[in-house]
């Protein structure tokens, strides 16, 4: 069965740090690009960051830029997300995906997507 499985999530209060990990199974996530995606309730889901197949060429949100950190171990099959002085709007659930290109395109069309883990950041 080919799935991919976010995990990582929970409750932090502003400033904090979380890491999200993706876990894939039945297939090598090293032929893919990743990509992290988010979505608030009420919001439209948006390109968090992304990492090429290759692991040379990243990109982020402007949002996020400077606090997140997208890597991959494809010996582990397993990709991340640290977030790092997390703030109350990135309250939301965290979707990892591969990526049906090679690049690292924020926005792009996914092959496979992860179920989710929730994120909130609160006192």
């Amino acid at each position: 069965q080919l799935q991919l499985v976010e995990s990582g999530g929970g409750l932090v209060q502003p400033g904090g740090s979380l890491r999200l990990s993706c876990a894939a199974s039945g297939f090598s996530l090293g032929d893919y690009a990743i990509n992290w995606f988010r979505q608030a309730p009420g919001k439209e889901r948006e390109g968090v960051s992304c990492i090429s197949r290759s692991g040379d060429t990243t990109n982020y949100a402007d949002s996020v830029k400077g606090r997140f950190t997208v890597s991959r171990d494809d010996a582990k099959n397993t990709a991340y997300l640290q977030m790092n002085n997390l703030k109350p709007e990135a309250t939301a659930v965290y979707y990892c995906a591969a990526s049906l290109s090679i690049w690292c395109e924020l926005e792009g069309r996914q092959a496979y997507w992860g179920q989710g883990t929730q994120v909130t950041v609160s006192k």
